[in-house]
């Protein structure tokens, strides 16, 4: 654990880094089952495209209309604890000036004495919904990887902010690793994915030590399974597809698979430009998991 240190940085952002809301949702259970403060924020006339995200409109219980702007906010525990203390970054991932971007969260945890870095991200995948949730744990520093056991990404190619970020971390000297969530995308853009969501947490208790709340997240999880089974229930060539993608995973996690296979995964993500597979046969192949 004491590769990150004791004041972990976690940083999830809305958009491209986020399939099934898994990262975003593991930030907002975060947030709400603890006590924060924001303590940065940047100008959000810099870095966002209102085009792209535009501001919205809400309207209190008093009938009170206000207009809320795309953000990106760093928020700190407001308790001091004497385990690890997860700080948060969250909000929509920015259309310009990234490095800036960057160097203003990254200055704001120097000046804060943030210790590590975990950016927290989830990705389409041709997985099925019924069997385990891969994570991939990773990071660029030879250190993290040894005392954690993490994998060392080969992939070259665009990449999000929350690399950016990881980036901009190691550069400073303030070790990142990075955890993304393998979300079915048959079913990624359709409802958000509680089960992505705690696998992140869980993971993410592993990587820094602290202990998470998980509230009704395993109920959440398996109700999510559920309706997802009714539904392909009633549709045969989906049931087809599942138990396709069941007996691919279930050869992935056999012994003799690749121990290197979850990174391939990610990268072949990547490399598509964040974009979900569709049906095997019109993506890249398969490449073994675990």
């Amino acid at each position: 654990m004491d590769g990150l240190g004791r004041r972990v940085l976690v940083a999830a952002f809305d958009g491209w880094n986020d399939a099934g809301e898994a990262a975003s949702s593991a930030i907002a259970h975060l947030r709400e089952a603890g006590e924060y403060e924001p303590v940065f924020q940047v100008d959000p006339e810099l870095y966002f495209d209102y085009q792209y995200t535009r501001p919205q409109i809400t309207m209190d219980a008093d009938g009170t209309r206000s207009l809320a702007w795309p953000e990106a906010t760093l928020l700190k525990p407001t308790r001091t604890t004497r385990g690890t203390q997860l700080w948060l970054l969250t909000g929509v991932e920015p259309a310009r000036a990234w490095q800036a971007f960057a160097a203003e969260f990254i200055d704001a945890a120097l000046s804060h004495d943030v210790t590590g870095f975990v950016a927290l991200g989830s990705m389409m995948s041709d997985v099925p919904h019924t069997r385990p949730i891969s994570v991939f744990a990773g990071s660029d520093s030879d250190a993290l990887r040894t005392s954690l056991e993490l994998e060392k990404s080969t992939y070259e190619g665009p990449v999000g902010i929350l690399s950016v970020l990881g980036y901009a971390a190691n550069e400073v000297g303030i070790p990142s690793a990075s955890l993304w969530a393998s979300v079915p995308h048959y079913v990624a853009g359709h409802t958000p994915s509680p089960k992505a969501t705690l696998a992140l947490l869980d993971r993410l208790e592993d990587l820094t030590g602290a202990s998470l709340p998980r509230g009704d997240l395993s109920t959440a999880a398996a109700a999510w399974e559920a309706s997802i089974d009714a539904a392909a229930a009633d549709d045969e060539e989906m049931t087809e597809y599942i138990q396709q993608l069941e007996r691919t995973r279930d050869t992935w996690d056999s012994p003799e698979a690749s121990g290197d296979a979850i990174a391939q995964e990610f990268e072949r993500y990547l490399r598509r430009g964040g974009e979900g597979p569709t049906k095997p046969g019109r993506d890249d192949p398969p490449s073994p998991r675990r």
